[in-house]
């Protein structure tokens, strides 16, 4: 039975994680998406903490700093972001998961206007990102990277 539930977890955490997604790429996203999209980030990041390791509740945290990037949530998305690296240094994550870990902590002092400590995550997620083996993640995360500029 315990396996049927964590299956169940798991199932919910990734469709979550996928409509969050959907949602945050939808460039006419009324209100209620909005909140559907907040919700859903938290959701996802509830059922990885059940179904998950230790990657995914540190994916979900950047999934959610990330909605409240996108929705301008300055001391949310940091505090997500703070989450997101803690659990990445917790558990010694690198890689292309470290550099995203950077990109959420740029992207919130970015809204929060601190123009020294987005520099600061964003060189240090650009010298992450220059070691990633794979050529496809490398320049995507290069190029989230180069996206990011105070607000």
């Amino acid at each position: 039975m315990m396996e049927t539930v964590k299956k169940t977890h798991h199932e919910l955490a990734v469709e979550l994680f996928n409509r969050t997604w959907d949602l945050m790429d939808k460039q006419d996203r009324t209100p209620a998406e909005t909140d559907e999209m907040i919700h859903a980030a938290h959701a996802s990041r509830y059922h990885w903490g059940i179904a998950g390791e230790p990657h995914h509740w540190q994916r979900g945290e950047w999934q959610v700093s990330r909605t409240y990037a996108v929705v301008g949530h300055a001391q949310s998305c940091l505090f997500h972001a703070q989450r997101c690296m803690a659990l990445t240094e917790e558990h010694a994550i690198g890689g292309f998961d470290l550099a995203f870990a950077h990109e959420a902590l740029a992207r919130a002092y970015s809204l929060l206007g601190d123009a020294q400590m987005m520099e600061k995550h964003l060189s240090l997620g650009k010298e992450t990102a220059e070691k990633i083996k794979d050529k496809d993640d490398k320049e995507y995360t290069l190029g989230e990277l180069n996206h990011i500029k105070i607000e």
